[in-house]
């Protein structure tokens, strides 16, 4: 579907009209009474709701939405730094770093009664106390070069040590512990040597190995330039981010591990004391619409987490559907948390400076 048909599709749905972005080095603006922010995910993720939901959102409440484009830590690192006089309505962030955020008391209760598609959410999606909720369901796997693979004589990979391969060394842009994909990299290699969260000393082991193969360390979360430069032909990446640069007629694909691919659900949240918490609860509402949804679904493969949203059978083969969710690894974030700046602190001396 072209961004005009979308667009086009989206206007008969209420969902059409004017956009205002914040840029991702900008200061976040200042919070007018008719401007609701929103900080949230860069590259496709930001031309999705650019194209989508946002406009239809500004139609509809005749405001304007700021949007300021970042990682997820660097959302959260926002909050922090603005606890005291919060600048920022909603956040768009990964649900690991999200936990970290509600237990900081850096986010809000949703409240029902202003957000009425909540009970339609899938379980999976659904967040302790409502403090927040999951507007899309995608997996952390394998990504790798088509073509690359091909005339090289690489078979495709199917497991995370295949990453291992040194036919690719200095072929493989590998995630920093950063970001949610390089977390997820640590984890499954844990779990592939016999580890888990509460016991981690496999997954460094088997990071290590991979990392041989590294040209880089990305902390965006966005490595697409990589791919189409030709300096990476495989990483560990997100399905949803995998079908985009698909989209765009390159050689890639998505593999699920044979040890188990790990849930990423993207999360909205409306913040702690929020300048305009009524905005920020119907911007929550607008993403749980089955038209926002499907919409996303369409132009950013990400898979609906409302029950009964109705995608085409192409796509839905591309996105990671709610049939999926009993084989995705529930993650103890609890334990990840508790554990994740020392992590990060080993990953730096073993990892990224060996």
């Amino acid at each position: 579907m072209s961004r005009r048909s979308l667009v086009t599709g989206l206007s008969s749905a209420g969902l059409a009209g004017v956009l205002t972005l914040a840029g991702c080095g900008a200061p976040t603006p200042s919070a007018a009474a008719d401007t609701l922010v929103v900080a949230g995910y860069g590259g496709s993720y930001e031309e999705a709701f650019k194209q989508s939901v946002i406009p239809g959102f500004e139609k509809s409440c005749g405001c304007k939405v700021s949007y300021i484009a970042g990682s997820s830590t660097d959302t959260v690192a926002k909050l922090k730094a603005q606890q005291a006089a919060p600048q920022i309505d909603v956040a768009l962030i990964d649900d690991g770093v999200q936990n970290q955020a509600a237990v900081a008391g850096l986010l809000g209760r949703l409240d029902p009664k202003a957000v009425p598609n909540l009970p339609n959410v899938i379980d999976i999606a659904r967040l302790p106390d409502d403090v927040g909720v999951g507007f899309s369901l995608n997996a952390t796997g394998i990504a790798y070069n088509t073509d690359y693979y091909r005339k090289n004589g690489l078979p495709a990979p199917k497991r995370l040590a295949d990453l291992e391969n040194a036919k690719l060394k200095g072929k493989v842009v590998m995630p920093s512990i950063t970001q949610t994909y390089g977390l997820g990299a640590l984890l499954m290699a844990a779990e592939v040597g016999g580890g888990s969260e509460q016991a981690i000393d496999p997954g460094f082991a088997g990071v290590r190995k991979m990392a041989a193969n590294a040209f880089t360390f990305d902390t965006t979360a966005d490595v697409s330039n990589y791919f189409l430069q030709g300096q990476a032909v495989a990483t560990v990446w997100g399905n949803s981010r995998v079908q985009t640069l698909a989209d765009k007629d390159f050689p890639i694909e998505f593999v699920y591990p044979e040890e188990g691919a790990l849930p990423l659900i993207a999360t909205v949240n409306v913040v702690n004391k929020a300048p305009h918490a009524d905005l920020a609860h119907k911007f929550v509402n607008t993403l749980l619409e089955p038209a926002a949804q499907k919409s996303m679904a369409e132009y950013n493969f990400n898979g609906p987490v409302v029950e009964g949203v109705t995608l085409d059978p192409a796509l839905a083969e591309r996105v990671v559907g709610q049939d999926r969710v009993k084989d995705l690894r529930k993650l103890d974030w609890a334990t990840i948390n508790k554990n994740r700046s020392a992590w990060t602190d080993r990953w730096n001396k073993e990892i990224e400076t060996s």
